[in-house]
């Protein structure tokens, strides 16, 4: 390994502060008082749950690591990754809301946003008030954003936006639109560019709400551009920068979704032991079978390397330090140790693990998501690759 691929290891001290408690305990109880008993009423109906948003709102939740002078919470990503991973151990599809607004079009601003910029836009986002929705896959290019086809012209005092993007978290509910779009198609990847677009401007089109498999109450759609003029105050950052501002942004935003595997995991695992010491056969509970018992020693024993890899990538972005390779491995793990814990979870319950009245069963509907969003499994396996021979 060459001397650039080493890096000083930073061992972070995993003990929960004050901060971190309160929150865990807030966002608990939340979970159990105001989500639990309208979790299979919104994944029925597909609704988006804006009741439930306000609320966390009025909580600090939809702002978590935004500065208060912005309107935000002002806390770091491991308060972050726990409030997630409470959330989502109840219903992944609110935790994925959080998630995708929080780590998305919201960071994306303040990250990349001028002053005008985030004081027009961040308070009324870290406030709940407004939903973000971040736009960058398109039908024909996911992971190979190299080849997008949608474009920004420029026009004046304008840009003007034409092409498709797809599926896009809150593409139907949002207000405001992070786009990445290519604005100089010459210069290939670095020809692209990132942009607000307030949802209500004219050519702005919701072009089809998706009917998914799993994380049925967090809102997935394909949007469209049709001459979409906005101002070229909008423009975030310079021209040029989208795919450079979209790879930082997906490095946080990769904690997050390990964020949500973890309370994939945690809450089927949960599951599974109430279960086992509820269900019995031939005479005795079922967690008294080592079968059962070598099930979730592998499943905690899981979670728990998870958990920790994901709280390093946490605790290294809270240090300033670059967490390209952390927050890759912190996804890539987790999330396979999710879809692990919950076909396990669904086992263990048998044939009950297959009934709605259950939750394992949400949870092995919703798992998979973890997976592919903001960078699929074997994405991140090539970053990690990259890393490691120093590319």
């Amino acid at each position: 390994m060459s001397e650039q691929t080493v890096k000083e290891q930073v061992i972070p001290e995993f003990e929960f502060n004050e901060n971190m408690t309160m929150v865990q305990q807030l966002a608990r109880s939340f979970a159990v008082k105001e989500i639990k008993p309208v979790v299979m009423k919104y994944d029925e109906s597909q609704e988006f749950p804006f009741e439930i948003v306000k609320k966390l709102g009025e909580l600090g939740f939809m702002g978590v690591i935004i500065p208060e002078s912005y309107g935000g919470a002002g806390l770091g990503y491991c308060e972050y990754i726990t409030i997630i991973e409470e959330i989502t151990k109840v219903d992944p599809s609110v935790g994925l809301t959080i998630a995708a607004h929080n780590s998305l079009c919201t960071n994306h601003i303040y990250i990349f946003g001028n002053e005008a910029q985030k004081k027009k836009y961040l308070p009324d986002l870290a406030s709940g008030t407004k939903i973000g929705a971040w736009a960058l896959t398109e039908p024909t290019s996911g992971s190979d954003a190299g080849s997008m086809l949608s474009t920004a012209t420029r026009d004046g005092d304008c840009y003007v936006l034409n092409g498709s993007k797809n599926f896009i978290t809150h593409g139907s509910v949002g207000n405001i639109t992070v786009v990445i779009v290519i604005s100089d198609k010459s210069k290939g990847k670095k020809g692209t560019s990132a942009f607000i677009v307030e949802n209500d401007t004219p050519g702005f089109i919701v072009s089809k709400k998706e009917n998914k498999m799993g994380m049925r109450s967090s809102d997935t759609a394909a949007i469209t551009f049709d001459n979409c003029r906005i101002p070229k105050d909008n423009l975030l950052g310079e021209e040029g920068m989208g795919f450079h501002q979209a790879l930082s942004v997906l490095d946080g935003g990769r904690i997050s979704i390990a964020a949500l595997a973890l309370g994939i995991a945690q809450g089927a695992l949960d599951a599974s032991v109430k279960y086992a010491k509820e269900r019995k056969q031939f005479g005795k509970l079922i967690g008294e079978f080592q079968a059962i018992q070598w099930k979730l020693a592998d499943i905690a024993t899981q979670i728990e390397a998870a958990r920790l890899l994901t709280y390093r990538a946490g605790y290294l972005k809270d240090q300033g330090k670059e967490v390209v390779t952390e927050s890759s491995m912190a996804k890539y793990y987790a999330s396979e140790v999710a879809v692990h814990a919950t076909n396990e979870a669904v086992q263990i319950h048998g044939g009950y693990g297959f009934i709605k009245d259950f939750p394992v069963e949400k949870f092995y509907r919703d798992v998979k998501l973890v997976t592919i969003g903001e960078g699929t499994t074997e994405i991140q396996k090539l970053v990690i690759a990259r890393n490691i021979f120093g590319g």
